[in-house]
C-alpha cells in the first residue's frame, strides 16, 4: 500500500511514536512536538471518529466536541472511506 505524502521523515516520526510506552511519555512527547491547538484538533478528531463509529449523529458530535461541520465531514469521510486508521486504533483492546 502506498502512503499518501510519504516521506522518510514521516516514517521516522511514526517509528518514534511506537517507542512510547506510557500515557505520561506520550503527553511529554506530544507536548514538545505539537502546539496546544494541534493537540486539541487531533483530540477533537479522534473523539469525533469514535462517536461516529458508535453511531452518534452529526448534531450530537458537534454538541459534545464543538468540532466544525467541515472538519466533522472530513473525519466522517476518513472513517468511511479512508485507510482504516481510526477504526484500527479505536477498536483495539487496551493492554
Amino acid at each position: 500500500m502506498t502512503i499518501k505524502n510519504y516521506t522518510p521523515m514521516r516514517q521516522e516520526l511514526y517509528k518514534e511514536i511506537l517507542k512510547l510506552e506510557t500515557v505520561e511519555e506520550a503527553e511529554k512527547f506530544f507536548d514538545d512536538l505539537c502546539t496546544i491547538k494541534e493537540l486539541e484538533a487531533m483530540s477533537q478528531r479522534l473523539a469525533a471518529a469514535k462517536m461516529l463509529l458508535d453511531g452518534k449523529t452529526y448534531q450530537e458530535i458537534v454538541a459534545e466536541t464543538e468540532i466544525s461541520s467541515a472538519t466533522l465531514a472530513r473525519v466522517s469521510k476518513c472513517v468511511r472511506y479512508g485507510a482504516g486508521g481510526y477504526e484500527s486504533v479505536l477498536t483495539k483492546k487496551e493492554n
